[in-house]
């Protein structure tokens, strides 16, 4: 990987929101972009663990300016309230990291109606960014191509989904297993990014009208050692994998593991033509190697985005 985060160009001016960015990958996010003097807002549940992770990211480096926003993606009144409480404290916002999630829970029906996995990886952040796309095309309108973008944490796990991708009759997938639920929760990142890309990527017809372009990716960080994979028990099956991968010394820490976060949301280096992809941190960036056929569905995107935004309107969050 030929990327580091110490080649990120100078951010200061640059306002940044990262999901989950107290602990894991989103830690190590947040602590590079502030490094390269952003405003980064991090998103978390935990008021108490989110001033700890700031307060220590600060002990690295001092000037990091790093602001908390409160935010449970389990309950999407908190979303739309995280989200109102930033557009009322800033007027511009450059990149978009949608970096939290859960993985192969049991199974659970979040406060709003929706499977915890589904709407904690899929759905809340699918509101996050729809409330704050006015917000970045605003932004980008006046800025060279690039300047704003939105990275989208998928995993390879995506192709645990179930057969034909998404299940748009039963989304919560009641009768099937955790890894299903978690597969189709992270194919839908991937989908959301195709159908952003097509809205608003390079050659959109937002671009095109001098409305704003903002590019996007979806990232697979690699088999990190995050909480996320500590949470993972043996009897789910990829317990055993991860301990054979510790055991060979696959597994990558979570500083490395957001580079290719970081690069997505930030790098000078990234190009327009590598707008829209799946990126790995194996082998060219932006290459979909490991991609499903229904990862690669423009049809079933376009089908997922009009069933969210549907949904989502219909219970009221978003308009």
């Amino acid at each position: 990987m030929t990327f580091h985060p110490d080649t990120l160009p100078d951010l200061k001016g640059k306002v940044f929101i990262v999901t989950g960015g107290n602990s894991g990958i989103g830690y190590y996010t947040v602590a590079h972009l502030a490094e390269h003097g952003a405003h980064v807002y991090m998103c978390a549940r935990s008021a108490e663990k989110a001033t700890a992770a700031i307060a220590n990211i600060k002990k690295a480096y001092p000037t990091a300016n790093i602001s908390l926003l409160q935010m449970n993606l389990m309950d999407l009144t908190s979303v739309v309230a995280a989200t109102n409480h930033y557009l009322s404290l800033e007027t511009t916002l450059h990149g978009l990291v949608n970096n939290a999630g859960i993985m192969a829970t049991p199974f659970e029906i979040t406060k709003d109606g929706h499977e915890a996995q589904w709407q904690t990886n899929y759905l809340a952040h699918w509101v996050l960014t729809e409330r704050l796309l006015p917000l970045m095309l605003r932004t980008a309108k006046p800025l060279p191509p690039g300047s704003v973008r939105i990275v989208n944490l998928s995993s390879s796990g995506h192709l645990s989904a179930p057969k034909g991708g998404i299940n748009f009759a039963d989304p919560s997938l009641k009768d099937s297993g955790p890894w299903p639920r978690y597969g189709q929760s992270k194919l839908a990142n991937i989908l959301h990014t195709r159908t952003l890309h097509t809205t608003y990527g390079p050659g959109s017809p937002s671009a095109r009208n001098g409305d704003g372009e903002i590019w996007v990716s979806s990232v697979h960080p690699g088999m990190v050692e995050t909480n996320l994979a500590a949470s993972v028990g043996s009897g789910w099956g990829i317990g055993s994998v991860l301990s054979v991968a510790r055991k060979l010394r696959l597994m990558i820490p979570a500083d490395k593991g957001a580079w290719t976060s970081l690069f997505c949301a930030a790098s000078a280096d990234m190009k327009a033509e590598q707008c829209g992809e799946y990126f790995e941190i194996f082998g060219r960036f932006g290459e979909p190697k490991w991609q499903s056929s229904a990862a690669k569905d423009g049809e079933l995107a376009e089908r997922l985005d009009g069933w969210t935004g549907e949904v989502m309107r219909k219970e009221r969050w978003v308009r």
